[in-house]
């Protein structure tokens, strides 16, 4: 590859999905053409599965795995038990050891969809418990020397705590610290995370030029957000899992509001900013954009499950729209319980008058979520699961909407 088509590639690397480069786009573009630079993303385990927010940071690792630069997945299992600050009020739940080890156990599985632990150039797995859980009272002296309380003020979450006179934790200026710090303890070139991780991985710049006489460089991320500024997330409760099923993910992505549709391709799929744009013009023109939804979940499942799953979810939802198997306008009923289960859903949105009566519908086979019959009585709609279409019958439609 000569050195213009590298720059190019280079350059899409470092701008797509991308929100700001550490210190700047071309030094770090230099850094990757000269050679081999190793990287990690750290995840602190404060729930059991990664989600696609995971997904954005990990899809940008792949890449720079392809390209021969090396790996570290960094389980936070001693940041995780901390928390990272909030802009709440009150300080995050602690956590035992035994929870975050817990929640992390499948990591490595699931970051496997993503990036490679095998092979050529495998990706490492580490965890910060290794340095952070050795170190001394004295330790954490020398480490908190190099910042002052201005310094940490200069954090959003807390400056805006301060103006609203809400309690600030002494031990939450500890955290971006303990992040900071593990860039020096593993001896890193770059790292890579959200945007809402900025403060904390700059942490990390200061400490490795501070106690390593060392330049890292930072990749932050564009989140996936809905038109609000509300991360799709755990915290959230809307959150796609890289263990959801095909059928689970493109139904979610069918419930994103329209305005997500470009942000989604951007950030979850390998189609150009030509065709991006493209459909950006064509949706502005009047075209439906359940279309393009319908294309970005077809993407998202193609990526995670293959063509064949991918095709199959697609069908079956031409089968249900483009075939007018259930129309386009229909009643919606507002859930704003955190679970419920099926029989009782049933009650509330008038399809029986008794569980009872809800359940001999299952058996008898006349409900279906999606166009799918619905085979056991022992459904639960989770929390976070918006846009679920009940069906009884071939006139009577219902769509869930999460209030």
């Amino acid at each position: 590859m000569d050195d213009k088509n590298k720059d190019q590639q280079l350059d899409e690397v470092l701008t797509r999905a991308v929100e700001h480069v550490y210190p700047s786009l071309d030094e770090v573009r230099e850094r990757l053409k000269k050679g081999s630079v190793t990287l990690y993303l750290g995840i602190d385990p404060t729930g059991p599965t990664l989600h696609l927010g995971h997904a954005i940071n990990l899809r940008k690792m792949r890449v720079l795995q392809n390209l021969g630069h090396k790996l570290i997945l960094l389980i936070g299992d001693f940041t995780g038990m901390i928390g990272d600050p909030t802009d709440k009020s009150a300080a995050r739940k602690h956590l035992t050891r035994e929870e975050v080890l817990t929640n992390a156990a499948r990591y490595k599985e699931q970051a496997s969809k993503i990036i490679r632990f095998d092979g050529s150039n495998p990706a490492e797995i580490r965890y910060n418990s290794d340095w952070l859980g050795t170190m001394s009272f004295g330790d954490v002296v020398e480490l908190a020397s190099h910042f002052t309380v201005q310094q940490m003020m200069e954090r959003d979450m807390f400056e805006k705590r301060l103006e609203e006179n809400r309690p600030i934790h002494l031990h939450e200026f500890l955290y971006p610290l303990m992040q900071g710090y593990d860039s020096v303890a593993m001896d890193v070139d770059g790292e890579i995370g959200g945007n809402d991780q900025t403060f904390n991985m700059l942490a990390g710049r200061t400490l490795m030029r501070e106690m390593k006489g060392k330049e890292k460089f930072v990749l932050t991320m564009k989140l996936l957000t809905d038109p609000t500024g509300k991360k799709m997330g755990k915290s959230e409760g809307n959150m796609i899992t890289l263990d959801d099923s095909p059928d689970e993910m493109f139904g979610k992505v069918m419930s994103w509001p329209d305005g997500m549709i470009l942000s989604g391709f951007e950030l979850l799929t390998d189609i150009s900013k030509t065709e991006i744009t493209s459909i950006e013009e064509t949706m502005k023109g009047g075209a439906n954009p359940r279309d393009f939804k319908a294309q970005l979940g077809q993407n998202v499942v193609d990526f995670f499950h293959g063509h064949e799953a991918a095709q199959t979810v697609l069908e079956h939802f031409e089968a249900i729209f483009q075939r007018k198997e259930i129309p386009d306008e229909m009643s919606e009923y507002v859930l704003i319980h955190e679970k419920i289960s099926v029989l009782d859903l049933l009650v509330k949105i008038e399809f029986a008058s008794s569980k009872s009566e809800a359940r001999r519908l299952i058996e008898g086979g006349g409900v279906k979520i999606n166009g799918e019959e619905i085979k056991t009585i022992d459904v639960v709609i989770e929390p976070g699961i918006d846009g679920l279409i009940f069906q009884k019958g071939k006139r009577h439609f219902v769509k869930i909407i999460r209030g």
